[in-house]
């Protein structure tokens, strides 16, 4: 799964770089709007373009370094064997939970890429070029979520530490 770490990683620089350009971009709408009152008709609508793109494909990463945010009020009094089970269970269900959301996402996506669908805004940009960030991202989930399991099945569950919190 060398592949996928790569993928996965290179997604999360992507993802950054996105949320830079998002804050950028929002930056000089600002600046434009108050400033100079000439505001833009396309920072608002790529900033969001980009926010659902980075959020959605930065998922896969977050999940294989664990940093997605965990109650361990229960699991953390267990021991090692009770959150094995309950870090599988958990990962079970990120993976029924992405499964569902792909294919859900994925007829969103295909219907608006079948009907021209567009923003409605001045910049009336095809709808699908967002929406297909839903199936992308919940699918590579999907994927980190098998390869998280397996993990856990072979090495057990990983140590949270108290900054984790």
């Amino acid at each position: 799964m060398k592949t996928l770490d790569h993928l996965v990683r290179l997604l999360a620089w992507i993802a950054a770089c996105l949320f830079a350009a998002t804050g950028v971009m929002l930056t000089y709408e600002v600046t434009a709007r108050y400033f100079f009152t000439a505001p833009t008709i396309w920072a608002a609508e790529l900033s969001q373009m980009c926010l659902i793109w980075g959020s959605l494909i930065a998922m896969p990463w977050i999940l294989s370094v664990r940093r997605h945010i965990t109650v361990t009020a229960v699991t953390g009094t267990l021991g090692p064997g009770l959150q094995k089970v309950c870090e599988l269970l958990a990962l079970l269900v990120v993976f029924a939970f992405s499964v569902v959301v792909t294919a859900y996402g994925w007829e969103i996506f295909h219907d608006s890429f079948l009907r021209g669908r567009t923003t409605g805004s001045l910049l009336n940009l095809p709808v699908w070029i967002v929406e297909l960030a839903v199936p992308f991202g919940f699918a590579l989930l999907a994927l980190q979520s098998i390869v998280e399991f397996v993990g856990v099945v072979k090495h057990g569950a990983p140590e949270r530490n108290a900054g984790h919190e």
